[in-house]
């Protein structure tokens, strides 16, 4: 309401960001309420994917919001139109300090679906800061195309957000490996267990926010000799202390078992 009262574009882009971060919370809290259910004989890992579906949804609509803004503020650019400055300036002070209390409380997690949920409100912080430099810069020399290049930054700022975090939830999805590690290196901590000879059919990937998986097949010289608890103990806790990954798969068979079939 208050873009329309005023004329101001930059205004109807911040409420424009603000009714999808309406929807974003709330389809962030029922991802987070679904994720929070137990797994089942269907659903053998639960509902953590829920979490990544909301955050690739968030995204998507983070970047058809901008891409409107982005062509309305190519048309007001071609012909800037008058702004109701006092009453765009205060409205403008108002969604700050309530976009500043929601990024305080959405920081404190790591969560990709929060992340989503956190890039809209933050979009909306960076457009009510905008809209009062807008105002100023207006109310001093009364070029209102200000309003409309204002507008424009914001959305490049949020589009670049957005396609991070539909990246980051593709990636998840399509069980790519986790940015922070390395298979090389993986590959050759499980070489260094004592015990080990090969290792091949190793897999890591991302169940969801901070949740990792690894599955592996150890190969040792003689299966019955060795003492396989103990390679287990010691992979695991390599596994977690350096990446963090604690749902782990870790099949140990002898060199016989594993030229069986084909080693990759």
């Amino acid at each position: 309401m208050g873009g329309f009262l005023t004329n101001s574009l930059a205004l109807m882009s911040d409420a424009g960001h603000m009714l999808t971060d309406v929807s974003a919370l709330a389809l962030s809290l029922l991802a987070l309420w679904f994720s929070g259910k137990p797994a089942n004989l269907k659903k053998t890992y639960g509902y953590y994917r829920m979490e990544i579906l909301s955050a690739l949804l968030n995204g998507v609509l983070l970047l058809g919001i901008t891409v409107v803004i982005l062509l309305e503020a190519w048309e007001r650019f071609r012909s800037p139109a008058p702004v109701n400055l006092g009453p765009m300036a205060v409205v403008a002070l108002v969604g700050l300090v309530a976009n500043l209390a929601a990024l305080g409380f959405l920081h404190r997690t790591h969560s990709l679906n929060v992340r989503g949920a956190f890039l809209h409100v933050l979009g909306d912080a960076l457009s009510s800061v905008g809209v009062l430099l807008g105002a100023g810069i207006m109310a001093l020399t009364g070029w209102y195309v200000v309003d409309s290049l204002i507008s424009a930054l914001i959305s490049v700022v949020i589009v670049v957000g957005a396609i991070r975090l539909v990246r980051d939830a593709v990636d998840v999805l399509l069980e790519a490996v986790p940015a922070h590690v390395d298979m090389e290196a993986v590959k050759n901590l499980l070489m260094r267990v004592q015990g080990v000879t090969a290792v091949h059919d190793l897999h890591v990937w991302t169940i969801s926010s901070g949740l990792y998986a690894l599955s592996v097949h150890l190969v040792v010289a003689n299966a019955l000799a060795c003492n396989n608890d103990e390679i287990l103990s010691a992979v695991k806790h390599e596994l977690f202390d350096r990446y963090g990954i604690d749902h782990t798969t870790i099949q140990i068979e002898s060199e016989t078992y594993a030229h069986l079939g084909e080693v990759h």
